[in-house]
């Protein structure tokens, strides 16, 4: 099935001084061709850089303190070097429809990876790969819709591929 499982679980627990809210996500998928017959939220720009049927899941866990996401992924090109990060929006039929890096500071002279979530990785001898990232802050509401996968580490690169994620905020 080419299509994505998400889960989200929100718990509050009160203590005398004060509440804690954490949250978790928890999305999969199966990335599919622009053309595929069933549409998919993981979507392959590039056949040749992520294949159809290839693999991904997220992760995001967070409390008010703040979040850590995960990225695995399965079926990529073996000892290829790719850069992920989380963008704005979700993934279209355009690679552009994500629009820009998610920035915890709104700032285009901000491009890095201290203001933005990046999950760069390089695929192993089987085309697996994952990534980690911590940050002592969390998403804004709406702000954060998407990985987009692109062909080669760093800040920029083509985007190959794209997964919808409902990433969660506390506000």
């Amino acid at each position: 099935m080419t299509g994505a499982l998400a889960a989200a679980v929100l718990a509050v627990s009160s203590g005398t001084a004060s509440a804690t809210t954490t949250y978790w996500v928890r999305a999969a998928g199966h990335f599919s061709p622009l053309d595929a017959f069933v549409a998919s939220s993981a979507l392959t720009y590039d056949k040749a850089l992520v294949p159809p049927a290839s693999a991904i899941q997220v992760a995001q866990h967070g409390t008010d303190a703040g979040m850590t996401v995960s990225l695995r992924v399965r079926g990529l090109v073996p000892g290829h070097e790719y850069g992920a990060h989380v963008h704005q929006k979700a993934c279209g039929a355009d690679p552009k429809a994500a629009g820009g890096h998610y920035q915890n500071v709104v700032d285009p002279k901000r491009v890095t990876a201290e203001n933005e979530l990046w999950l760069d990785f390089a695929a192993d001898e089987d085309g697996n790969g994952w990534a980690k990232v911590h940050k002592d802050w969390g998403l804004r509401p709406g702000g954060a819709g998407s990985i987009v996968i692109h062909d080669k580490p760093g800040s920029a690169g083509e985007r190959v591929a794209c997964f919808t994620v409902p990433f969660a905020s506390v506000s």
